[in-house]
């Protein structure tokens, strides 16, 4: 898969901006996005919004958001965020679960399933999609 934008795949009609069937597919953190929408391809200036999805068995690491929050609807499947300090907080949710994810929040995401993928539309307060994420090491000592 491509990590490219591909700003040809938007139709402007006047004011009213279409990507047919999400647009190329990208890769970030073990996570499989189809393109959506964000200032890269559609100018937006506060949000971007993409459909996710995680592989079975598969893990996007642990990572903070920096200064936007992100909403999620799980479309399909069964998955669990550790998070917190150190990610000792656990939550699973399935489908038809909305999460809220405040800034700051370190966490880590597990699609539950060995054999099904996790699907989840991906909206995001920030225009820069994943640009301002951090690793976070869950390990490291805390004070």
């Amino acid at each position: 898969m491509s990590d490219k934008i591909d700003i040809n795949a938007v139709e402007d009609h006047g004011g009213v901006l279409t990507i047919r069937g999400g647009g190329a597919p990208r890769d970030w953190n073990g996570i499989h996005y189809k393109q959506g929408m964000s200032h890269k391809n559609v100018g937006t200036t506060k949000l971007s919004a993409n459909i996710a999805t995680i592989p079975p068995g598969g893990v996007a690491y642990a990572h903070i958001h920096v200064d936007f929050e992100v909403i999620l609807y799980i479309i399909e499947g069964n998955v669990r965020h550790e998070f917190g300090d150190g990610l000792k907080q656990k939550i699973d949710n399935e489908a038809g679960d909305f999460i809220y994810i405040k800034p700051g929040v370190p966490h880590e995401v597990f699609n539950l399933s060995d054999t099904e993928p996790v699907v989840a539309f991906v909206a995001r307060s920030s225009a820069d999609e994943w640009d301002k994420i951090i690793p976070y090491d869950r390990n490291a000592p805390r004070s």
